[in-house]
């Protein structure tokens, strides 16, 4: 069943995408809750026609999306936290915890865009992050886990 997603949808694509999906998927969750429509002939050539008007907006998006993204990667980010024995973290570093200091560098960014392999980190070290600040615009973001004095 081919839909097009009015709004992103976690693991399946973004806004105005067009996408192939499980027809129960589709007509049970999808379309009852607002999020894609019925791929029509008519429909398909509504959204080719949206899609290249937006095509300009599209590139400044893209622009201010990428300074974001260079501004981010200049910084350095330390995240302390409690530890027990050797380098084991009491509780974890998880996505809200990367969002919480980015937004302290004067970054706002969602925890939904910031993804880290593995979910949560238990342990101190080097790691990174994905953050995606646009659908073509997604950036390594590399941070310390450092052990709090």
């Amino acid at each position: 069943m081919e839909l097009i997603l009015k709004k992103d949808v976690e693991h399946l694509g973004f806004t105005d995408d067009l996408v192939s999906v499980k027809p129960g998927y589709g007509r049970n969750f999808l379309i009852p809750n607002g999020l894609a429509v019925m791929a029509t002939s008519s429909a398909k050539k509504v959204l080719a026609e949206t899609l290249k008007q937006r095509a300009h907006k599209e590139a400044k998006n893209i622009k201010a999306a990428q300074d974001q993204a260079d501004q981010l990667t200049a910084l350095d980010l330390k995240i302390t936290a409690k530890t027990g024995d050797g380098d084991k973290l009491f509780g974890s570093i998880t996505t809200a915890d990367v969002s919480n200091i980015l937004a302290k560098n004067g970054i706002e960014i969602e925890k939904k865009f910031i993804s880290i392999a593995g979910g949560a980190i238990k342990r101190l070290g080097l790691y990174e992050a994905d953050v995606r600040f646009h659908r073509e615009v997604t950036v390594k973001l590399p941070f310390n886990v450092v052990a709090e004095k």
